[in-house]
């Protein structure tokens, strides 16, 4: 054997040592040139996250990047949450074969999921939630190691992935949020590890496979907005470590087994709402010992609601409303006093049900925290319930539509934290309980259609925050208390159908946000005040059926949101104001059976014969010629031929409506969109009707009160739009779309939300159709992601974004109220900013939308605005909390009272507080709350979870903590400049968008 000299063993050192040495440096270069790759793929970096991506510096150094700590320093880690970043995933991750954690979500990431991550062996997370991906989802089959898989909140289409194409040890599957269609794949349950499957809110149908009640390890099954049919799948019954089951708002039907609970001991939250299930409450439920959120709404439900139900002693939330569960007699209300085990009860419905009799005594007994009571819709009689008062907790009580007799107690006054009561259509009697007048939180009074009687408490006037006072169709008399006509936050006042005496209070004018008065059969009288012309948010006058005197206040046909007047059966005399012709809205216009006289307006409604009602008066004259009206020069023995023109007249009616009805058959698919002053694609209704699967509820994404806006996929690029369907059977829907259309024209700026175009058409029945189309904001409106639940399935919110984000998003409003402010066009005041009105795209970019409030400030030289004598396109509303002192307080609106909004808005980003919230009262504010803790102490009014984020401990004096601290004061700073109390020390939006221009770049630079 040959022995080796000293001098071939060190060469053979030698050797090896090159080759470990090349070896490291392959690895690691290939990591490097693979990061470069990716980086090259980004377009958009917000937070210039990439700039430490430089050759100065060693990869394993730059952001988001982790290595292994020992030779070779491979990538192990690569976490870029919430960054903001945009463009493609590189397919060069995948040569990043030591990648343990892949962190991308809530970015702006596009295109299609590149095949190759499925071939990272080693990778356990792969985060990509809250994009705008597409395709479809590739094959992970090979990544052995992947536990966790979020692919959440992006526009992936195709199937749901099978066994073949996922990885055998997968724990987690979030696939909720996207496109996804066919149905559950029975091969999936061959991942006996899957602890976690979330599909809601896609396509997918047919019936839930046996094969689920296959997973050993489930605890969460998630399949809520689906289009699943079919019974209640009994394999379920298997799983019995599950947790969280969510079926709500498909197909499926049949009765629930009647063991569930027995099988499943572990159900903390159980969801089957919005379903067609039938059959009785599953008794054993009450077995699921665990279980806290029980929703069982909207199915059919029938029998008892069982008295066993008291054992599920951690429920927090129990609704079983629109149903039909009954109770008939003692023993089946039962169930109530079982409920008084349920010490953590919060929120209670029983709306919509047969519930019936006398509900039991000693009903104050439900746990102290239930916060919400519905028993509407029900045939429950008896006095009001004893004990409810006790609950003092209580937000929301609703016993409306039942049979409730006696009087409404006064110790109901004493539940300080209600916002919402409602006991319309029951018998009560007795009067209105001055008491209620302590309920400072209270929204919404709604007693109408009862027999109280009595007068109106004038201290009801203190109600600071009522939106709405219900309390028509009583037997109430005495005058009208000014007191209730001066609270600046009412909407709706309701006292039709009593006995009122006396005149209508000047002080009616003070109701700025006014926009439904109701005072029809009364036996009001005198004039009707000039001052009502100055509640110019009124959409709906109903004053008939009175004595008044008088004629028609000019001052109203200023309301130019006017859309119902009805002022028939009085006894008001003079001329129809000219004026009225110039209201766009209104129909239809009531002034029949009064002592009118004179000439009839030619313009707007009175040229449409059905929509007025001015027959019973003395002689009118003129008008346009379908009235067949005398000519203005005709004697008032020759009017007297009006009388026997009545039925022309009639007959003229029954034509228009005839020849409407025959012209809406004949018109084209689509119509001429409003004039926007520059070139818009023409849309019609069936490309709408494609786009959003016949106006689908899966695609449905927002409502208000005039519109429904959905999610649609219409145009020939494919582009994801938003489709706003204004609903034309409510009052005010029209006007809406018009007043946007008037908006929209000539804004342009890339923080305001683009139109893409309009349609004017005629849906499949022949109605009229209107909706506007604008660009789609896949992140939503900034209030759901403020509030949104960090825990839940769908992560878009702040839990999740640095305070960079933050920053940016106050930024970007800055600058859309600075253009709305400052334009060349002339200003314009939003008078409605609020988070739910800020949208978010995919890069979490700020957008304002909704202009339905806005108001012109209007330079006399820009014509294309409009009518430059007027001040005002748009009624002034606002929202409670948002709204400057001086504006609620009955003041004009101003660009000031903009910037005290934005202040409000700025303030509760960082805070995370609402303006309302439950903390902020007794006098104290949002921003009262932010001036006591200014400035030394504002780390303990900031959101805590942002602090988390930004790992803000005791040690607040190393540099990057100083920097942190600096910038969130200088916030708060802007948020009080902008929020002070008199107008004129606010400074403007150019100040305010210069400053945080400032304070973001300092912050981003590290100064």
């Amino acid at each position: 054997m040959e022995t080796i000299t000293l001098g071939q063993l060190l060469f053979l050192l030698i050797i090896c040592s090159v080759h470990v040495v090349l070896g490291s440096f392959n690895g690691n270069e290939i990591d490097r040139l693979s990061l470069v790759e990716f980086k090259k793929a980004i377009t958009r970096d917000p937070q210039q996250v990439m700039l430490s991506w430089n050759d100065s510096t060693h990869f394993s150094n730059w952001e988001g990047v982790l290595c292994r700590v020992k030779n070779p320093h491979r990538v192990t880690s690569l976490n870029l949450s919430g960054r903001g970043l945009v463009g493609n995933i590189s397919p060069s991750i995948g040569n990043l074969t030591f990648l343990r954690y892949l962190l991308l979500p809530n970015n702006g990431f596009m295109g299609e999921i590149p095949p190759p991550l499925g071939h990272l062996r080693r990778i356990r997370y792969t985060y990509l939630s809250n994009n705008t991906l597409q395709g479809e989802i590739p094959d992970f089959a090979n990544c052995s190691n992947l536990q966790v898989l979020w692919l959440n909140g992006n526009r992936l289409v195709g199937q749901m992935p099978t066994y073949a194409n996922l990885p055998p040890l997968l724990e987690e599957l979030q696939i909720s949020h996207n496109n996804l269609t066919g149905i559950i794949p029975p091969s999936i349950s061959n991942i006996t590890t899957l602890i976690e499957l979330s599909i809601m809110f896609n396509n997918i149908d047919g019936e839930i496979p046996s094969e689920i009640g296959m997973f050993p390890m489930l605890q969460v099954f998630h399949s809520s907005v689906n289009k699943l049919s079919g019974r209640f799948q009994p394999a379920i019954l298997n799983l019995s470590s599950l947790v969280k089951l969510n079926l709500a708002s498909n197909y499926l039907n049949g009765e629930v087994p009647s063991n569930l609970g027995s099988s499943l001991p572990n159900l903390q939250k159980f969801g089957l709402s919005n379903n067609l299930f039938k059959g009785n409450f599953p008794i054993s439920l009450v077995n699921a010992s665990k279980l806290f959120l029980l929703d069982m709404s909207n199915n059919n439900f029938t029998g008892v609601v069982p008295s066993s139900i008291g054992k599920l002693k951690e429920l927090s939330w129990l609704n079983l409303e629109y149903n039909q569960f009954h109770a008939h007699d003692k023993q089946d209300w039962d169930f109530i006093y079982s409920l008084f085990n349920c010490t953590k009860l919060q929120k209670l419905s029983l709306e919509a049900n047969q519930l019936e009799g006398n509900i039991p005594i000693s009903f104050g007994n439900l746990s102290v925290w239930l916060q919400v009571l519905f028993l509407g819709s029900n045939k429950i009689s008896g006095r009001f319930p004893t004990g409810i008062e006790n609950l003092r907790s209580l937000t929301a009580l609703g016993m409306q539509e039942n049979q409730f007799t006696g009087p409404i107690p006064e110790g109901l006054g004493t539940q300080n934290k209600l916002q919402r009561l409602s006991l319309s259509n029951n018998i009560f009697t007795g009067s209105i309980p001055s008491s209620l007048s302590n309920l400072s939180q209270l929204g919404q009074l709604l007693l109408d259609s009862n027999k109280l009687d009595g007068e109106i408490p004038p201290s009801l006037g203190n109600l600071k925050v009522l939106e709405i006072l219900e309390i028509s169709s009583n037997n109430l008399h005495g005058s009208m208390p000014k007191e209730i006509f001066s609270m600046p936050t009412t909407i709706q006042i309701g006292l039709s159908s009593n006995s009122l005496s006396g005149p209508l209070p000047l002080e009616i004018g003070k109701a700025v946000q006014l926009q439904y008065q109701h005072l029809s059969t009364n036996n009001l009288s005198s004039t009707i005040p000039d001052t009502l012309g100055n509640c110019e948010s009124l959409e709906d006058i109903e004053l008939d059926q009175n004595f008044f005197v008088g004629s028609i206040p000019a001052s109203l046909g200023n309301i130019r949101n006017l859309e119902v007047l009805n002022m028939s059966h009085n006894q008001l005399s003079g001329s129809i104001p000219k004026s009225f012709g110039d209201l766009q809205f209104i129909e239809p216009l009531d002034l029949s059976f009064n002592h009118f006289e004179g000439e009839v307006p030619e313009n707007g409604i009175f040229r449409n014969a059905t929509a007025i009602h001015i027959d019973g008066n003395k002689w009118f004259c003129g008008g346009p010629e379908l009235l067949h009206l005398p000519a203005r020069s005709i004697t008032h023995t020759m009017l007297k031929v009006v009388i026997p023109l009545a039925s022309t007249v009639s007959l003229v009616a029954v034509i228009a409506v005839l020849s409407l009805f025959y012209k809406k058959r004949q018109k084209r698919k689509f119509m001429t969109i409003p004039s926007f002053g520059r070139s818009f694609p023409k849309v019609s209704y069936n490309v709408l009707a494609r786009a959003t699967d016949g106006f689908s509820a899966s695609n449905l994404i927002g409502s208000g009160k005039y519109s429904f806006v959905y999610k649609g996929e219409c145009f020939q690029d494919g582009n994801v739009v938003a489709i706003k369907v204004f609903s034309l059977n409510t009052r005010g829907a029209q006007k809406s779309f018009i007043a946007e259309c008037n908006v929209m024209r000539n804004l342009r700026h890339r923080n305001l939300v683009h139109i893409l175009t309009a349609c004017s058409s005629i849906d499949s029945e022949g109605n009229d159709f209107k909706a506007l189309i604008y660009e789609f904001m896949p992140r939503g409106d900034l209030h759901k992601v403020l509030y949104s639940n960090g825990g839940d399935e769908n992560p878009s919110n702040l839990n999740h974004i640095m305070l960079g984000e933050r920053l940016s998003i106050v930024v970007d409003v800055a600058d859309a109220l600075e253009y709305l402010h400052h334009n060349s066009q002339g200003s314009m005041v939003h008078c409605d900013l609020k988070p739910s009105n800020i949208l978010l795209d995919e890069n979490m970019m700020a957008h304002v939308g909704d202009f339905g409030l806005a108001r012109f400030k209007v330079d006399p030289t820009a014509s294309s605005l409009g009518d430059s004598n007027s001040t005002s396109s748009i009624a002034i509303k606002g929202t409670i909390g948002y709204v400057a002192p001086e504006y609620a307080g009955g003041g004009e609106v101003s660009m000031a009272t903009n910037v005290y909004s934005f202040g409000v808005v700025l303030l509760e980003i960082f805070i995370r507080k609402r303006p309302t919230d439950d903390m902020l009262k007794d006098g104290l504010s949002i921003v009262s709350l932010t001036e006591m803790n200014f400035p030394d102490r504002v780390l303990e009014i900031v959101d805590s979870q942002l602090l988390q984020k930004l790992i803000l401990g005791p040690e607040t004096q190393t540099a990057v903590n100083e920097k942190i601290v600096q910038c969130l004061t200088s916030m708060l700073n802007i948020g009080l400049y902008c929020t002070k109390t008199s107008p004129s020390e606010r400074i403007s939006m150019q100040e305010v968008a210069a400053k945080l221009h400032g304070i973001k770049n300092a912050y981003l630079r590290g100064n």
